[in-house]
């Protein structure tokens, strides 16, 4: 295979997803920012919209804690707890209230035992693991055992586990935000013009995930180009 398609010209591959990052980062950014203006006619901050959500759902035990940086929220399966930053837990906006919804359908997620949720979990370990060693092998198999085949495949293989874990992540992600949307509207947290907004908010989102995902893909791709390139 032609050195433009399988060496270093190979990393050409990675402009679509560079570029679908670049825009999801700044859709993310200018959807959150203008939804942020924009306050929810109930007036529940985005902890106090998360935490009826919670207790609705019998997760008394569900902490929410408040602290980090701008978009930093998540829920940590480990100590069954909502990390919301400040901009989203102490606001009232409908984009506050969007973000830690979708954080509290993680821990709906989580009660519910939901299978790609469980899969995803599992895999962390391994997903780091692949993701930091198998470049790692890969270039050490291609630049200092000379082109080893068995080296350069096993980076192959433990980059596709973490490859594996960005798509798992999708249904993840995309059925957080629907749980989101849903409980906002059963319990009146957000009435219907109020929903499209956080809809935006949780769409921008879920692009970045998108993105990640494609980005691992074409790694992948490029790394086997490369493999067989001669």
């Amino acid at each position: 295979m032609p050195l433009f398609l399988g060496g270093y010209w190979s990393i050409i591959l990675l402009i679509p997803a560079l570029i679908l990052g670049i825009y999801a980062q700044v859709r993310v950014s200018s959807t959150f920012n203008r939804y942020s203006q924009i306050p929810s006619a109930r007036g529940l901050t985005g902890a106090q919209a998360a935490r009826m959500l919670l207790d609705s759902a019998a997760l008394q035990g569900v902490g929410i804690e408040i602290g980090g940086g701008r978009l930093s929220d998540n829920y940590d399966p480990r100590s069954r707890t909502l990390r919301l930053s400040p901009d989203v837990g102490n606001s009232n906006s409908l984009a506050s209230v969007g973000v830690a919804a979708h954080e509290a359908g993680h821990a709906l997620q989580h009660a519910d035992h939901y299978a790609p949720l469980v899969v995803r979990g599992a895999m962390v370990p391994a997903a780091r693991f692949g993701s930091n060693l198998g470049f790692i092998l890969f270039f050490i198999g291609l630049f200092f055992f000379g082109r080893n085949a068995m080296i350069m495949n096993l980076g192959i293989a433990l980059f596709s586990v973490a490859v594996i874990f960005t798509l798992v992540t999708l249904p993840v992600e995309f059925n957080a935000s629907q749980r989101a949307i849903r409980q906002l509207s059963d319990h009146g947290i957000l009435v219907a013009g109020e929903l499209d907004g956080a809809k935006a908010v949780l769409n921008a989102a879920a692009l970045t995930y998108v993105a990640a995902a494609l980005m691992a893909i074409l790694n992948l791709v490029r790394l086997i180009l490369i493999s067989r390139s001669r």
